[in-house]
This record gives structure tokens, sequence and C-alpha cells, in this order.
């Protein structure tokens, strides 16, 4: 029994933080946010964690992808959310969003997404 419990405890300590909920959720259509909300399962450290947005698409438009700015992080009082607050809300147009974080433990994880905004 001690064995088994000194197990789990060896891989709940490796454990990475895996993301468990998003606003604006991968690949969904949305009304223009003015904020981005990434969960993760475990708490973060803010100073080394991070949104990248990147446009890929704008209706009625030919055009290479264009990194939005202005994106200001900060993390909720829970610990476990990062906050993108946009400068302002964006325009129609597809969007990749790129995400790097550390958790508390010191675990990177990145990972991307994608979603429109209508």
């Amino acid at each position: 029994m001690a064995l088994t419990a000194s197990a789990f405890i060896a891989s709940a300590a490796q454990a990475h933080p895996k993301l468990t909920s998003a606003t604006p959720a991968a690949n969904t259509v949305v009304a223009a946010p003015s904020e981005i909300q990434l969960v993760f399962s475990e708490g973060l450290v803010a100073q080394f964690s991070g949104i990248d947005l990147t446009m890929t698409e704008m209706p009625g438009m030919k055009m290479g992808p264009m990194k939005m700015g202005g994106i200001k992080i900060s993390l909720a009082p829970d610990g476990k959310t990062l906050v993108g607050a946009l400068a302002k809300p964006l325009p129609a147009g597809t969007y990749k969003l790129d995400y790097h974080v550390v958790s508390t433990d010191t675990h990177r994880v990145q990972g991307s997404y994608t979603f429109k905004v209508k």
C-alpha cells in the first residue's frame, strides 16, 4: 500500500498544468471579445506566462498573418486563470492564439488553438 501511495505522489508532483477551459474557446465563433481567459489545472507564475494572438484571416481581404498587440497579461485571483485584456474588441476574422505558461512547480507548457470573431 505504501508503494502505491508513493507512486501516486511522485506522478502528481510531476504533473503539468493543463488548459481546462478558455474564453473564447477553441474552434468557436464569437462576438468581438475584449478579453481572453485561459483556465489551467494548476497555479501559474504570471511573469513566465503569456499569450500571443495572430489574426490569420480577415473577411474580404487578402493578407498575411498579423500579430495583435496591446494585450495586457495578468493572473486572476484564483492563480490558475491567465487573463489577456485587449486594448479594444477584436474585429471580425480568424485568430490563432498561442499560449505558454509556467506552473508554480516550474513546469512549462505551451499550446495553441484557433477561433473566429463574427
